[in-house]
């Protein structure tokens, strides 16, 4: 049964597709928004009313927007004083905060840097031609305007099927 129920709970982990989160006991609650003290308030006083209604989470925060917005600023005072408090008391509890060693921060993984001696990868038809036309005097164009002008497209006569052919052949083989 106890094997069972381990399986489900790794099972489960796995469709989420998240590994759990290292949390450090010790680490300070983050700060709490003026809008965050404010939804805690109309939940409170939903659940005072409303005792026994089990509450959809998504249309309560619609409604909660949608008031919030309609307030002044005078009644939203409150709600900011308060997440003043909250930030001071946040402060005060991250200046004596030390993180522990040996626990991963979860968060974005880091690019590995590309080892410089690696081979390249060949070049494309397009690149082939930007590197030789770039060569030619293109004096008359600012500096970012040559790209743009490589893109345009030529008149026919001046491309050379041969030379558009033959020079991608040795990047191939």
């Amino acid at each position: 049964e106890l094997q069972h129920q381990q399986s489900h709970s790794l099972l489960a982990q796995a469709s989420k597709g998240r590994m759990p989160r290292a949390k450090a006991s010790n680490k300070p609650r983050g700060r709490i928004t003026a809008y965050a003290f404010f939804v805690q308030t109309c939940r409170e006083e939903h659940k005072k009313k409303h005792p026994e209604e089990n509450v959809v989470f998504g249309l309560f925060s619609k409604k909660c927007a949608a008031r919030w917005n309609t307030m002044t600023e005078e009644e939203k005072q409150r709600f900011h004083d308060m997440a003043e408090q909250d930030k001071k008391r946040f402060d005060l509890e991250m200046q004596s905060y030390v993180p522990p060693k040996d626990v991963k921060v979860r968060g974005r993984k880091r690019h590995t840097i590309k080892d410089p001696n690696a081979p390249k990868r060949s070049l494309s038809a397009f690149f082939l031609f930007c590197n030789d036309e770039r060569s030619k005097e293109m004096t008359a164009y600012k500096k970012g305007e040559v790209p743009l002008a490589l893109t345009k497209p030529m008149p026919l006569a001046e491309v050379d099927d041969d030379v558009v052919e033959y020079e991608g052949e040795d990047d191939y083989k």
